[in-house]
């Protein structure tokens, strides 16, 4: 499904909010339901705005404020933690 908004996928939005509410402290049950009210909200709200031009325009400056405000507060470490590691060099390890 291809939900974009100002450039934004929806579902990733959804996902750094969820990660981000993790680095809050917030886990078990407790992240799941959150996890699915952001979805439906975040949900709700895009069909809502493609619904009405004007609603859409303040949706979007929404979600790319979200969108910002995640990534300046090191949600990348989302795709860093599940990236595979680079394995360094020996010659780094020797100090060459």
């Amino acid at each position: 499904m291809d939900i974009v908004v100002n450039g934004i996928n929806l579902m990733a939005l959804v996902f750094g909010l969820v990660e981000f509410s993790k680095k809050t402290g917030l886990k078990g049950k407790a992240l799941t339901v959150l996890s699915m009210v952001i979805g439906v909200l975040v949900g709700v709200a895009y069909q809502i705005a493609k619904m009405y031009p004007a609603v859409m325009q303040w949706f979007g400056v929404a979600v790319f404020g979200l969108a910002v405000g995640l990534a300046a507060s090191g949600v990348y470490s989302f795709a860093n933690a599940r990236w595979p590691k680079q394995e360094k060099q020996k010659a780094d390890d020797e100090g060459e």
